[in-house]
């Protein structure tokens, strides 16, 4: 017996025997050499067994981690940078996008369903000889359902699809990524607003005591007790004095617009009461677990761009194989609308209306073929990209470790040199009460007390700024680590 297999079967056949023929390169994170330890950090050996491998897991929660400063101001500053900060909601809507052609990709997976109703009219030409209809105009009404679908042979869709999700795990690490970024400016900047206003609590009271110096200066100058030139030279230092203030002025409302447009406020609606900067007594964990890395959102974006790159290689390799695509259309048609309905108005077409339904490309003068080295070369860049994204994690922790380490130190020695210099200056005052000396030593030794106060207080707020930028490196915080 001749039994004949219909081609819509065939076809399905055909799928179910070329399913799992998926072409590309199964994906593999590079390896990265990991260091034993930091070089800025001292690690005892317990410390050094909980080394691994670095895997990104940029989606463990970082908490609150400006909460270990202690200052309610920051805190409601970061709340409020959180909700209405402008880059931050760019990067939410990016993620948004992100998902969208994600499920766009994955639409592909599944048969397209449409369906439509119409009508045509027609007229047969005059010119056609012995046509029993030439001449007449006749009317079709049309009420039909397609359907088309690409059979995924070797896994062109699949690849798409996976290229797609880890585009869409990549903007959601970037998104962490801006908002790490945006908290460490905010605590950077407040804190230097913060150092501004020491620095300017430091010069109001220089120049309170200058002035007093001045008054007294100018009432010996007047009783014929000195010169004019410790005049000049008071008057001098006061001018100087005041100069410097309105700089750290205009460095302190620059950096107050700055925290405005971080807090997506304009700068004339936000003002930042004055507050002298305390001390950061912060200290960062130095035995750094490798965990802390596989929290930078940073690294996590560039390796699900290496997983997309990669995913597009197989969707390059693919369409150099055939394609095949199912189509089928299913209505019903008639002359007369009122006998639109009837079951004997049935039409269908089962297969494409022009063309074949496997196609196998020959010949394309090797643009397939440019295609797939063009996503090799996209890969072989995003491989390069993450080991450097790693690379750089590393040499900002080391960074953020040697910056705490020598702040700390140089603000110890820098403190021995405001108290010694505020001796001098006592001294220096006394002796020129006493005649022995002249009023330039005088000047210099307050000068120099002023500076070295001044040195402390912007050390202070370096040791503040390095202590974020370090929590940033990491990562941001380390509370379940």
């Amino acid at each position: 017996m001749n039994t004949r297999i219909h081609p819509a079967i065939a076809s399905g056949l055909l799928a179910i025997l070329l399913t799992g023929c998926a072409v590309g390169p199964i994906y593999e994170r590079p390896a990265i050499e990991t260091p034993a330890a930091f070089k800025e950090a001292s690690l005892t050996a317990a410390e050094r067994q909980r080394w691994k491998e670095a895997q990104p897991a940029d989606e463990l929660s970082r908490g609150r981690w400006w909460a270990i400063f202690k200052d309610p101001a920051l805190d409601a500053l970061q709340e409020q940078a959180m909700q209405a900060n402008q880059n931050l909601q760019a990067a939410a809507a990016r993620v948004k996008q992100a998902r969208a052609m994600q499920s766009g990709a994955r639409a592909g997976r599944w048969p397209e369903l449409t369906a439509g109703l119409g009508a045509s009219r027609q007229r047969t030409s005059e010119a056609i000889q012995g046509a029993a209809d030439a001449g007449d105009s006749a009317t079709l009404w049309r009420a039909q359902t397609g359907l088309s679908y690409e059979v995924d042979l070797f896994g062109r869709v699949s690849s798409e699809t996976d290229a797609a999700s880890a585009d869409a795990q990549r903007a959601q690490a970037l998104y962490q990524s801006v908002l790490l970024a945006l908290q460490a400016d905010v605590a950077q900047t407040y804190f230097l607003a913060r150092q501004l206003d020491a620095e300017t609590l430091l010069y109001d009271r220089a120049i309170s005591l200058r002035r007093q110096s001045l008054d007294l200066v100018e009432t010996r100058f007047h009783e014929g007790g000195i010169s004019e030139l410790d005049v000049a030279r008071a008057r001098s230092e006061l001018a100087v004095a005041h100069a410097v203030a309105l700089d750290i002025e205009r460095q302190r409302a620059a950096a107050e617009h700055g925290l405005a447009l971080l807090l997506g406020q304009p700068p004339a609606d936000f003002s930042l009461p004055q507050q002298s900067l305390s001390r950061v007594p912060v200290a960062i964990p130095a035995g750094l677990p490798s965990a802390l890395l596989e929290r930078r959102p940073d690294i996590a974006a560039a390796e699900r761009a290496l997983a997309a790159a990669n995913a597009r290689i197989g969707a390059a390799q693919a369409v150099l194989f055939p394609q095949l695509f199912l189509t089928g259309t299913f209505g019903l048609e008639s002359s007369d609308l009122d006998d639109l309905l009837r079951w004997s108005s049935r039409s269908f077409l089962l297969g494409p209306l022009v063309g074949t339904a496997l196609s196998l490309p020959i010949f394309d003068g090797g643009r397939r073929q440019a295609g797939v080295d063009r996503a090799r070369a996209r890969y072989e860049e995003a491989v390069a990209l993450y080991r450097q994204s790693v690379l750089k994690a590393f040499g900002e922790v080391e960074d953020g470790l040697s910056a705490l380490r020598l702040l700390g130190e140089q603000t110890t020695a820098q403190d021995i040199a405001v108290a010694s210099a505020a001796r001098a200056a006592e001294l220096s005052k006394m002796q020129y009460e006493a005649g022995s000396i002249s009023y330039l030593e005088v000047i210099d030794a307050d000068r120099s007390v002023l500076q070295r106060q001044r040195a402390v207080v912007q050390l202070d707020g370096l040791r503040a700024h390095a202590a974020v930028q370090l929590i940033r490196a990491v990562g941001g915080g380390w509370e379940d680590l």
